[in-house]
């Protein structure tokens, strides 16, 4: 089975072909300035170098459209035609409550996708368009939706609720409901089948971290609890969001700068983090390392900021689980960046990961980096959403 993963943003979509049987990547690309000037999509053939071609995308059906030909293409393409793809997957951010897994998508998952908007309002809004795109493109092919939250519902209430009103709960669903769920999952079961264990028996802490970053607590499978919020800003100091932060911040800053609350939220996401902490130097953490050995005492406090914050969640979950079996790194910084995960290492060191050096300089591998007789394992595994959301849509379209 052909499975076309899409994963679609308020200008942009990426995607993948994967053939379900193999899990191989035939191709992959990205369209960009959907609906702006200067729009291009990049398109790459497994093996083959990535084609560049800038064309005029008004809106996301375009952009599907432009996929297919690509994936059609005489000397690009991968398959004959529109027929060989068998089913498509859609990346969807929120879905609320109301989604504990991956669906079929229907007119009423639509519906209930909608009815999710107000809690991601730039992200599921973009989600649908990528929907409604492929279906008038491809009306008959069967699609099917994977949320980033679905992985966090087995949260306990003592986890997800808030010290608010019950109230606001009751009637508008202010939670915690996490995200990254769809790494998190394929990368605690990755650990265990690396471990030779059970899941079902294994307590399992994974970083996620990326510009977007997230910490799991992984008990038996499931998700028990997670750093992200009811949006992507609360938990970790991330690429350009705060993280966690005092509240009354927010009322604070409005009233100094003269700015809406709305426009502090905004300088929150897009201002903040390591990029702020670094004085507007970098938001990329390889670009911040080489600044800190350099010596940029900013960017230094800036990567020591955020593995402090980090290293405080890894704790906080071996105590929620009661202990910890293996801690796994995972995302761009996670997978690539061993100085931020040596910064990291400085403070989980109790727990008995005895993480080794020079295994710790390996980039994007999959590797334990803790001595055989370390009590917790340590180690990274490269994430790979787009297999996971493939598999989902193979198992469900089967």
């Amino acid at each position: 089975m052909n499975v076309l993963v899409i994963n679609c943003g308020s200008s942009s979509l990426k995607y993948q072909l994967i053939n379900s049987e193999s899990e191989a990547v035939l191709a992959k690309g990205l369209c960009e300035r959907i609906g702006i000037d200067d729009s291009a999509i990049t398109h790459q053939p497994a093996g083959g170098a990535k084609v560049k071609t800038e064309v005029d995308m008004p809106d996301h059906t375009a952009a599907v459209k432009f996929v297919i030909e690509k994936l059609t293409d005489v000397s690009v393409g991968v398959i004959r035609s529109l027929n060989e793809i068998d089913a498509v997957g859609h990346r969807i951010v929120h879905g609320g409550e109301k989604f504990s897994g991956s669906v079929l998508i229907t007119p009423e998952v639509i519906r209930a996708i909608e009815e999710c908007n107000d809690l991601a309002p730039l992200h599921n809004p973009a989600n649908l368009i990528g929907i409604n795109s492929c279906k008038e493109i491809m009306p008959d092919v069967p699609m099917v939706g994977v949320f980033d939250t679905a992985f966090h519902q087995t949260m306990p209430k003592k986890a997800y609720l808030y010290g608010l009103p019950y109230e606001y709960y009751e009637k508008y669903k202010v939670r915690r409901y996490g995200f990254h769920g769809t790494s998190h999952d394929f990368v605690s079961r990755r650990a265990a089948e690396i471990l030779g264990k059970d899941i079902k028996e294994l307590k399992i802490i994974v970083c996620h971290l990326g510009n977007g970053a997230s910490v799991s607590a992984v008990l038996n499978g499931e998700s028990v609890d997670t750093s992200m919020g009811l949006t992507p800003l609360e938990g970790l100091i991330m690429g350009t969001r705060s993280g966690d932060m005092d509240p009354a911040i927010v009322t604070f800053l409005s009233e100094k700068l003269g700015v809406s609350a709305e426009e502090v939220l905004n300088i929150c996401n897009k201002k903040s983090g390591v990029l702020g902490l670094s004085d507007n130097y970098s938001s990329d953490f390889r670009d911040l390392a080489e600044a800190a050995a350099a010596g940029n005492e900013k960017a230094e406090t800036a990567l020591e900021t955020y593995a402090y914050r980090v290293g405080k969640y890894i704790g906080a979950y071996a105590a929620a689980m009661n202990g910890v079996d293996a801690i796994v790194f995972t995302a761009g910084a996670g997978e690539n960046n061993a100085e931020v995960r040596k910064l990291i290492g400085q403070y989980i060191g109790f727990l008995g990961t005895n993480i080794d050096p020079e295994k710790n300089k390996l980039r994007g591998e999959e590797v334990i980096l803790s001595d055989p007789d370390a009590k917790v394992t340590t180690m990274v595994i490269p994430t790979n959403e787009e297999l996971a959301i493939a598999r989902e849509t193979e198992k469900l379209v089967r």
